[in-house]
């Protein structure tokens, strides 16, 4: 199985601020095949649709914002069906608004009705997490509750490797737990001694054993992210792109 190569745009956060066009352009100069948006209701969603087609990209989801999710769900949906995209990702809940194991079930059961609004329309949607939700909380940890106690079909993950291991749990077997739940694997790498972030295939993470796990799980997407480079962005993600590649991945 080859999954398609994306790019999550947050690592090119600098750059899409300051010229998202160019920044698309040099994403798919690089060999990319799509992107994973933050989406925004600042740029018109046709706008960023022609560029995406102007530059060949395929767009696999977008990492939408809870207040989004909350009070423009329908437009959210709108506008990734425009753009060719299936998945709706909730990629972050801050510290505020955090708490128990009933916070967090809270949480699901708002989720729950999200993910049947997205079903509805052919989408599916997912949760991305750090290391704060695989804490315990009691018996379990927020990410359990979300996917071992949601209603079937409601709320799948997508599984960001990086975090899994800082938390210290093994990303390989996490993706294996959810097999037939993981459309998409956020892929970074974790630098030796520091733990900072890594390009993938450059640091201590075992790419290659989540990469035959994935495409054991299902999985329909491969994303490349890193939240923080210690070298320009677009060489970073140039590293990562070119270990996939070199290993048969793009």
């Amino acid at each position: 199985m080859t999954q398609p190569i994306c790019l999550q745009l947050y690592t090119v956060r600098d750059a899409m601020a300051a010229d998202w066009k160019a920044t698309l352009a040099r994403v798919a100069q690089i060999g990319y095949a799509g992107v994973e948006a933050v989406y925004t209701d600042k740029i018109p969603a046709a706008t960023f649709k022609a560029e995406l087609d102007r530059n060949k990209l395929l767009v696999s989801g977008a990492h939408v914002g809870i207040d989004y999710l909350r009070g423009q769900l329908d437009q959210v949906i709108a506008d990734l069906k425009l753009f060719g995209a299936k998945y709706v990702i909730c990629p972050w809940m801050s510290p505020e608004q955090r708490g128990d194991a009933a916070k967090w079930r809270a949480f699901m059961h708002e989720f729950e009705v999200i993910g049947d609004k997205c079903r509805a329309a052919g989408m599916q949607f997912l949760y991305h997490h750090h290391d704060f939700e695989l804490a315990p909380l009691g018996t379990t940890n927020a990410l359990s509750i979300l996917l071992d106690e949601s209603k079937p079909g409601t709320i799948d993950a997508e599984i960001d490797i990086y975090w899994v291991a800082y938390a210290g749990l093994n990303p390989v077997e996490m993706i294996t737990k959810y097999q037939g739940r993981v459309p998409c694997v956020h892929l970074k790498d974790m630098a030796t001694g520091s733990r900072t972030f890594a390009e993938v295939g450059h640091g201590t993470l075992d790419i290659a054993a989540v990469l035959k796990a994935a495409d054991a799980a299902g999985t329909q997407w491969l994303i490349v992210e890193q939240d923080s480079c210690q070298r320009d962005p677009f060489e970073s993600v140039t590293m990562s792109y070119e270990w996939l590649k070199r290993h048969g991945r793009a």
